[in-house]
């Protein structure tokens, strides 16, 4: 006799929100200022002007800018801001600091804009494993997002989950 095979996972009212599906797709980029820095170590602001100036910031047009300066030298709030005033018109994105932190940031825009209402008294699973880039503050992120609509969050796959929230008997 032959057994019908019930997909246990699939009845288990279980919810699966993957991150990745969060993740912005376009193309990053970097500019650091260390090639900025006279001698390596401080902003000449004369020189630093005429590099604004001649420098191609059609190169970045629709792309995500993490602005840095990689070298141990304090740069001064203008001089990021004198970059922003150029990337802006041109860029999907700028943000200081580096490729983490505009992931971070992206992540973070595009949880915000989750309507958490889908998920209310749901069994939730954060999924754990992908291809494209998560940091781990994205999990942190959806964690806050979810805790107060959820019945519960868990982190992995449906066959092997870690519990990390369940809402208190009588809520």
């Amino acid at each position: 006799m032959e057994q019908e095979i019930i997909n246990k996972v699939a009845n288990s009212g279980l919810v699966e929100l993957n991150l990745e599906d969060f993740y912005t797709h376009g193309t990053r980029a970097d500019v650091d200022l260390k090639d900025q820095l006279f001698m390596g170590l401080i902003l000449k602001e004369k020189d630093f002007r005429e590099w604004i100036k001649t420098h191609d910031w059609q190169q970045y047009q629709n792309k995500y800018v993490a602005v840095s300066c990689s070298a141990d030298a304090i740069i001064p709030v203008w001089a990021y801001m004198l970059v922003a005033s150029q990337l802006s018109p041109v860029a999907n994105k700028v943000v200081l600091g580096n490729q983490t932190e505009l992931e971070t940031i992206l992540y973070h825009d595009a949880i915000q804009l989750l309507d958490v209402q889908q998920y209310a008294d749901q069994r939730i699973i954060i999924k754990g494993c992908g291809n494209l880039p998560v940091p781990e503050s994205a999990y942190l992120m959806i964690t806050a997002k979810l805790q107060p609509i959820a019945k519960s969050i868990m982190y992995g796959e449906a066959c092997s989950t870690v519990p990390v929230y369940k809402q208190a008997k009588g809520n």
